[in-house]
């Protein structure tokens, strides 16, 4: 039997929203990673760099939908709540969720 964490719902939600209002910066970042893999060795090194800039700048604003939500909640919940959205980001948008891995 599957369990529905009691943040599954608000997670999505959020991811959703976010997907909508960052679009622009995925888009960048999907684009970022189409050029510096099909580069050629000399160019790739730069735009790779590029790509990770735009990546941590993407995980960063996740980082922040998180703790903004969290931040209102007691710890033992916002510690509930950070593993779901952890988790749906994680599946959502891989690239991108390692910075919320890290913290």
């Amino acid at each position: 039997m599957l369990r529905r964490d009691r943040f599954d719902d608000l997670a999505r939600r959020q991811l959703d929203l976010f997907a909508t209002d960052e679009s622009a910066l995925i888009a960048e970042a999907e684009d970022a990673d189409a050029a510096w893999t099909k580069a050629s060795r000399d160019d790739s090194e730069e735009l790779f760099g590029d790509y990770q800039l735009i990546v941590d700048a993407v995980g960063e604003r996740l980082y922040d939908v998180r703790e903004t939500y969290a931040s209102s909640l007691d710890e033992r919940t916002a510690e509930e709540y950070r593993r779901t959205f952890n988790r749906a980001a994680s599946k959502r948008f891989r690239p991108y969720a390692t910075f919320l891995e890290e913290d």
